[in-house]
């Protein structure tokens, strides 16, 4: 059992945009637990009547009486949290996450995705989900194990950006797309106003890396939180922490130059975590670290730089929340 609970009411979510300004739906003290539901795309995605794949209650009554503030998704929050300042650091433990309809969908639309030059048409696709054997049914024939995690976690940006749009990921997170951020794995947002002010949303059955065609299996998902305060532990980026791995992450609309910090971000935590030379810290991320494309259809690009822990000769646990 969590400690709270936050439903994807109309009143308790926000949809398209990020903004500093965001009253708190929730506000809960560091170490709190928080289950989050959260529904996922506009009315056009919704399943025809009849086509015998049912719409959560919430999720129609938030298309009937919402409407989109910036092109985006809908999120649940933002949840603040109780004497989170800027400069500080907030631990995200993804304790658990469950699918909660059975049904998924993907699009790609006009002028969007990798190759909008050879797909220049808009499709969506409802794909049926089968939660006891975690696996969906896709049209041409393919049978695909799910893996769900949210696309969408991020804390309010700083105030001098003003509202922004949730697709694009940036230092406060926000559209990561990281299929690594799955139950048992620990986010770690830097702070930019007070309360922090996380959200999430975008939930994602399955997902590639790359998430090419311009969406994950698009589902409702809810998931177990819990929030914890590190104080005066600055971060540039965010970054994660699996039972395995290390994991920084960096966005940016050139590949080349999200890939550029999210290496230099792996080195800066090797030198911290691990006490190693900045020289050492380079070579061992030739020989062992993995970079990644998270994503390459959210205007910011996302590589993630992935280097298992079995790899480092010592590490300082008490420097992770701030590495």
């Amino acid at each position: 059992m969590t400690d709270h609970r936050l439903e994807p009411t109309p009143e308790n979510v926000h949809w398209g945009f990020f903004d500093a300004t965001l009253k708190p739906a929730l506000s809960v003290a560091s170490g709190a637990s928080v289950t989050i539901r959260t529904v996922s795309g506009g009315p056009d995605i919704l399943p025809p009547q009849g086509s015998g794949l049912a719409v959560l209650p919430e999720h129609r009554r938030i298309v009937e009486t919402l409407k989109p503030v910036l092109p985006g998704h809908i999120l649940t929050g933002p949840v603040a949290i109780e004497g989170a300042e800027p400069g500080d650091v907030l631990e995200v433990r993804i304790d658990d996450v469950r699918l909660i309809q059975d049904w998924g969908w993907n699009a790609n639309r006009p002028l969007r995705g990798s190759l909008p030059h050879r797909f220049p048409e808009q499709r969506i696709l409802q794909i049926p989900i089968n939660r006891n054997a975690m696996t969906a049914a896709c049209p041409w024939g393919s049978t695909v194990p799910l893996r769900p995690f949210f696309g969408v976690m991020g804390v309010a940006p700083p105030p001098n950006y003003g509202r922004v749009s949730t697709i694009e990921p940036r230092e406060y997170g926000g559209n990561i797309d990281n299929r690594e951020l799955i139950p048992g794995t620990v986010l770690y947002l830097p702070v930019f106003v007070p309360g922090a002010l996380f959200s999430t949303g975008d939930g994602h059955a399955c997902q590639g890396d790359g998430e090419v065609n311009l969406t994950a299996l698009e589902t409702a998902l809810e998931g177990d939180f819990t929030f914890v305060l590190h104080k005066e532990r600055r971060l540039p980026r965010p970054r994660a922490v699996t039972p395995t791995h290390l994991i920084t992450m960096a966005f940016d609309p050139d590949l080349d130059d999200a890939a550029t910090r999210a290496l230099e971000d792996m080195i800066d935590a090797l030198v911290s975590i691990a006490g190693l030379a900045a020289n050492d810290a380079y070579a061992l991320c030739s020989l062992g670290c993995d970079l990644r494309i998270t994503q390459l259809v959210d205007g910011n690009k996302g590589v993630h730089a992935m280097l298992p822990f079995e790899l480092l000769p010592r590490v300082k646990a008490e420097a992770i929340p701030g590495f």
